[in-house]
């Protein structure tokens, strides 16, 4: 069954809801690929090495208290807690909330041109594995 992306997209960053400012969002579950090959191998082989996701936000940008910049803004140069859910119902095996640490090291706090609606898209590497929980 394919998944459909609606209208409620729920996204949280620094305790802080800002679902009604994203456009897109994309998750990128992404480990090291670690080479095992031995002399004697006809092919090589590698193992899994450490998680290096990223998850990939585009706001609209808005300077409002509490609104996208000024969240972006108060996080900027530490890690925080990121999750997102694809609706805002419960949590469930249908509805798996994700939840990771990221390092706010990158906003584009002015983009556009005239008549433009001003707007960032932010890549976030994570700082810790991205856990999905479904319960």
């Amino acid at each position: 069954m394919a998944v459909y992306m609606s209208n409620g997209v729920v996204v949280t960053l620094n305790s802080v809801a800002l679902s009604d400012h994203v456009t897109s969002a994309t998750i990128n579950r992404i480990f090291e690929e670690l080479e095992v090959t031995a002399m004697g191998d006809s092919s090589r082989k590698y193992t899994k090495g450490l998680e290096t996701s990223t998850v990939a936000l585009d706001f609209l940008s808005d300077t409002a208290a509490a609104n996208v910049n000024a969240t972006l803004q108060a996080a900027w140069g530490t890690t925080v807690t990121l999750t997102l859910k694809q609706t805002s119902a419960a949590t469930s095996a249908t509805n798996p909330l994700y939840s990771t640490t990221v390092l706010v090291n990158n906003t584009t706090d002015i983009n556009g041109a005239v008549g433009d609606i001003a707007s960032q898209s932010i890549t976030f590497t994570c700082n810790s594995p991205i856990v999905i929980t479904t319960s």
